[in-house]
């Protein structure tokens, strides 16, 4: 057997930063999330490569959509990166699989289930799994995870390369059910223009919408059947790690609902906002008071849903913002509340101005139903946020407080 070079052979310098830290990573789920032609398919086949180098003789397997796909894209790109390590191979179409001197690749389509089976493999590499259809989904993963099965001195990896198609199986494998076993990673196709036709790009600006550019030319998580409301929001550009210290004002943003408050815990930084927690789902507002008290000893400023001042949910002599006040918040809520358009306005501009800025930023991991809702509610065709979804209450309270201390134009607020 040839020792190869990888690094020389397969000249890994080259490669983007975030495709050479997919190559590299050992946690147990890799993934890319990638727009069109932005290298995620090369990063898969590249690490295809390294690790039948690093264990030889371990089969593995390379699962795609369809069959068609093996003929039209995969085996023509293990083609080329076989030749430039000098790697002879064989493609048996019959059993669709690669066969080397160091190895063997089992390729498999996750369009039939039932052929994912009797053989085992130790690393498992799944390509645009979003487009498998949802009925057919479930079954293929366990299928594939049960293949995993070939004894090595490592965990046996399976990673992940896919455009994001809305917030589909990514989005729930690697960011909603995110954990210490999970790295995932975005390539734009921007970053790989230097390898794409001349005017590839100009040519998915002319043909997409705004909302789909996010998605097959950025690589982003986004609703690609409706508007998003907090469209300027970004998971990874606003994220924050910060934070709430014992010395810092807290800024609470608060939206009542009977049996399903919310708040949004804010501090600030240079004058800038930064979520650094969430309250979900308390019951009424003396459960939201108790569950702050016990979390928190800092200095507070509430900014409730204006509503409060009239609604008495606990008892008639008492409205929600007089018991707000009885616990020693301070409160700063103007007379009424700001128009749903106004506000979800003043959102995207903090989230992201027109310069690019992004002022307001949320701590994703303390905040993840923020953090969610932020991403996956729609407007309606008037522009107004669905109130049917179930995250129009948590981005409420948010946007009660950014809209008071941020507004476009200061207005006659009341405290």
């Amino acid at each position: 057997m040839i020792y190869i070079d990888v690094n020389d052979e397969l000249n890994l310098s080259n490669l983007h930063a975030n495709q050479k830290k997919f190559v590299e990573s050992n946690k147990l789920h890799t993934g890319i999330v990638g727009g069109y032609q932005s290298g995620k398919s090369t990063a898969a086949t590249v690490k295809c490569i390294v690790f039948m180098l690093e264990y030889p003789g371990v089969p593995q397997a390379y699962y795609l959509p369809t069959y068609g796909l093996f003929e039209d894209m995969l085996v023509p790109k293990f083609d080329e990166m076989f030749e430039m390590c000098k790697i002879k191979y064989k493609h048996n179409k019959s059993s669709s699989k690669i066969t080397t001197e160091y190895g063997e690749i089992w390729m498999r389509s996750m369009d039939n289930p039932d052929n994912i089976i009797s053989y085992s493999v130790g690393r498992s590499t799944i390509d645009e799994p979003d487009l498998v259809h949802i009925n057919k989904r479930a079954n293929v993963m366990k299928r594939i995870t049960a293949r995993n099965s070939f004894k090595k001195s490592t965990p046996n990896q399976i990673d992940y390369v896919c455009t994001p198609e809305g917030y589909a199986y990514m989005y729930n494998f690697f960011v909603k059910k995110a954990n210490d076993n999970k790295l995932l990673l975005n390539l734009s196709t921007v970053d790989n223009e230097k390898n794409l036709a001349e005017g590839y790009i100009e040519g998915l600006r002319e043909q997409y919408t705004e909302d789909q550019l996010r998605a097959y030319l950025n690589g982003e998580f986004v609703s690609l059947t409706s508007r998003p409301s907090y469209y300027s929001f970004d998971r990874f550009r606003n994220d924050s790690k910060i934070e709430a210290k014992s010395d810092h004002l807290l800024f609470i943003g608060m939206d009542f609902n009977v049996g399903n408050m919310h708040a949004v815990i804010h501090i600030k930084i240079n004058g800038d906002p930064i979520a650094v927690d969430e309250i979900t789902g308390a019951y009424d507002t003396p459960e939201m008071i108790q569950i702050i008290k016990e979390k928190y000893k800092n200095k507070i400023i509430v900014y409730p849903d204006a509503s409060g001042k009239a609604r008495k949910t606990v008892d008639a002599t008492r409205t929600d913002i007089s018991l707000l006040k009885q616990a020693g918040f301070q409160i700063k809520a103007r007379s009424v509340n700001p128009s749903i358009k106004d506000r979800v306005k003043n959102m995207n501009r903090m989230f992201c101005d027109g310069n690019g800025k992004r002022r307001y930023k949320v701590n994703t991991k303390k905040c993840p139903e923020y953090t969610e809702a932020l991403e996956k509610i729609t407007t309606d065709k008037n522009g107004i946020p669905d109130k049917t979804s179930g995250y129009d209450h948590i981005t409420e309270a948010g946007g009660y407080f950014i809209h008071y201390e941020y507004p476009v134009k200061k207005h006659g607020y009341v405290s």
